[in-house]
């Protein structure tokens, strides 16, 4: 009767320790989810801002004006 006592409290501290690191491992891949979001939105935003000051043509999209670059990248 002992062993399955110390058997049930092994397995009831077991339980906690793994869903203590469930809760961990959640928090650092949310947190990391939303630092890789925030750096990707900022470039995005600057190599837009580059794009139409620089690299657009007269009445040109910045979305054009990424595509047409792309396509020359290739012929090149």
């Amino acid at each position: 009767m002992a062993k399955s006592k110390l058997a049930q409290a092994t397995n009831k501290i077991a339980e906690g320790v793994v869903d203590g690191y469930k809760k961990i491992e959640k928090g650092v891949v949310d947190g990391y989810t939303k630092i890789e979001k925030g750096v990707v939105e900022g470039y995005t935003k600057i190599e837009d801002k580059f794009v139409d000051r620089y690299l657009t043509r007269d009445g040109e999209s910045v979305e054009d004006a990424k595509k047409r670059l792309k396509n020359q990248n290739k012929e090149d």
